[in-house]
This record gives structure tokens, sequence and C-alpha cells, in this order.
């Protein structure tokens, strides 16, 4: 069997006045594995999940499941399940809720029964409880449960989640992302996660995917320096507050450009000059194990902007950090990327 669920090539979807929001040439997801997809607002990440969903059309190829989807949309949809931010609960019991698509597949009911009550365990809601309870007796993180618990109990081959931990408490989204992984684990299902939840990501996902209008930018951990950008002799510079500069060559866009955290060499003392290299000081905020590469992703705090580098585990800078401590992150101008 293929190890991919899904192979996109060249999808593209726009709106109605043609600006485009999604361009993305080439991208797979995973069967068996959590894929996240990060990114600032409006860069496309809910209409790449829709697209996945095949709620919107769109051009471009999408293999699914080792064959073209178009023709087969409908079909796909049976193995595809949706969980937006905002959960939509039909007016009636938790346990009817959890079985409404369980009943439209026509499963009988003991077995029926069965799926209803592990699915609800799954999210960490016991069954004896909450299967009886009506929809409007939820708070906003059991509702988000019970909504992931209907979309479990169809043991999908492609779990779509956008932001589904956005607006619920700590203990429901902690709660809500081990559903999510167990599905991934034990059910085989393709598990693909839009969150801002970055350090859970990156220390859970096999794959992280970073989206800027409407294309993939990289790798997820991508920093992308947006706005702000003049010419300045023969580079173009961007200030941070307090005094500090990026510098980069010119390219074909002055919009935004990405910098890859490999790219980013870290050093605990000023590092020596060096020509057409870039040197920011910052301060550690965070040391996250990244799982999809096994490597240290740091986060710096440079003049109030978060700058991310990644570090092999025996890098020499490693063992000298922890949060708060003071860094200095240096890269060439040509390690800047237009986007």
């Amino acid at each position: 069997m293929n190890s991919l669920l899904y192979e996109i090539h060249n999808l593209k979807q726009s709106y109605e006045k043609g600006r485009p929001n999604l361009d993305i040439s080439e991208l797979s997801i995973e069967r068996g594995a959590v894929t996240g997809i990060v990114g600032p607002n409006g860069c496309g990440k809910s209409t790449l999940l829709k697209a996945l969903a095949f709620l919107i059309p769109a051009s471009g190829e999408i293999i699914f499941d080792g064959r073209p989807a178009a023709g087969r949309e409908r079909e796909i949809r049976r193995e595809v399940t949706y969980l937006l931010q905002e959960p939509y609960l039909l007016k009636r019991s938790v346990f009817e809720n959890v079985a409404y698509g369980l009943r439209l597949r026509g499963m009988e009911k003991a077995r029926l029964d069965t799926r209803v009550r592990e699915s609800l365990e799954a999210v960490g809601l016991a069954p004896g409880e909450f299967a009886p309870r009506p929809w409007y007796r939820l708070s906003g993180g059991e509702a988000q449960r019970v909504a992931l618990a209907a979309r479990l109990a169809l043991r999908p081959k492609a779990l779509l989640l956008d932001e589904p931990t956005a607006n619920v408490d700590e203990a429901s989204a902690q709660l809500v992302m081990e559903a999510a992984v167990r599905a991934a684990r034990e059910h085989g299902a393709a598990v693909v996660v839009s969150t801002h939840d970055t350090a859970w990501l990156y220390e859970t996902a096999s794959k992280v995917a970073g989206m800027y209008g409407g294309r993939i930018a990289g790798g997820g951990a991508e920093n992308v320096f947006r706005g702000g950008w003049t010419r300045c002799g023969g580079l173009m510079t961007r200030p941070f507050p307090g005094g500090q500069a990026l510098f980069a060559w010119p390219g074909p866009s002055a919009r935004a450009a990405a910098l890859s955290p490999s790219d980013i060499t870290v050093s605990t003392e000023i590092p020596p000059r060096a020509e057409d290299t870039n040197v920011l000081r910052g301060v550690v905020s965070q040391l996250t194990l990244e799982r999809a590469t096994g490597r240290v992703l740091l986060s710096a705090d440079v003049s109030g902007c978060s700058v991310k580098a990644r570090l092999s585990a025996g890098d020499a800078a490693l063992s000298a950090l922890s949060p708060g401590s003071e860094v200095f992150l240096s890269f060439s101008y040509s390690a800047l990327r237009w986007l």
C-alpha cells in the first residue's frame, strides 16, 4: 500500500475576483501520521483544508488513496472528515450526535453502541455520564470533544482539524490533541492539523508545512519577515526596534522574505565580523525537540520579534542554552528568500 494518502500537484484556488488564495505546486500527506499546517491568519490554511475535504472547487490534481480524485469527490467525502474550530452539534443528545454518521452508513445497533462508547472515551468523556446529555448542557470544550468523537467514530482515512483547540480550555485542548494522535497511530488516519499551538505541533507532527500567501513557504518553522523592507544602496533592509536590522540581496519581490531555521548559526558570544552576514542579538524564549527532524528548535526574542533557529543535539552551543540566555544569530544575506 502506498504510504501517501494525498499527493497534490499544482493546486490552485481563487476568489471570485481572481485573487489567488491557494497556489501549491507539490504537497504530500502520509497515512498514519500527523501533518501540521502553520502560518499567519489569512495565509490559506483553512482553504487548503477545505480543498483536502473536497468542499470547494480547485484546479490542479489531487491523488487520493493512489487514484486521481477527479470524478470521485462524492465517494471520497465518506472517507474524509473535517472539524471546524467552532463545533456544530445537532439539537439532540450527545449519543445521537456521535451516532448520526454511523446511522447514515447503516451500521447495526450493537456495533454502533460500541463505537459511540469507544469514541466518547477517546476524547475523555465518560459514556455513562455524557451519552444521554443534551447538546445545550455542554461547555465549549465538551462540545468540541463531542464533535471530534462524532468524526472519530467514522474511522476516516483523513481527519482534518482547523484550529481545533482555539476556543477550548487547556484540559480539553490536551484531550483533543491526544485523540487526534491516537487516530493516526491506532487507526492509520492521515491527520492534518492547522493550529497556532506550534510547540505541540513540532513535538508531535512527522511533518510541518508553513504557508504564506497561499503557498507552501517551507517546513513550518520557517521565519517570515513581512513589511518594512526598503532599499539601502545595493541591499534591502528591514529595521527592528532598538536599532537592529536585517539585510538581504534584492529580489523580484520586496514584500516578505523567508529564512530557514537551519540556515542560522547560534552562538553565545558575538561572532567574528563576516562580510555579507547578518548578526542579530536575542534572548532565548523556548527550546523544543522537533519530532520530524530529531533536532532542537530554538525560539529567540529579537527586539520583540520571534526568530527560530534549528540546532543538532550535539551542537556545542546547546548545552549552555536555556530560556533567558542571550544568543547571537548569524546568517548570510543570501539565506533570505523572497516570497
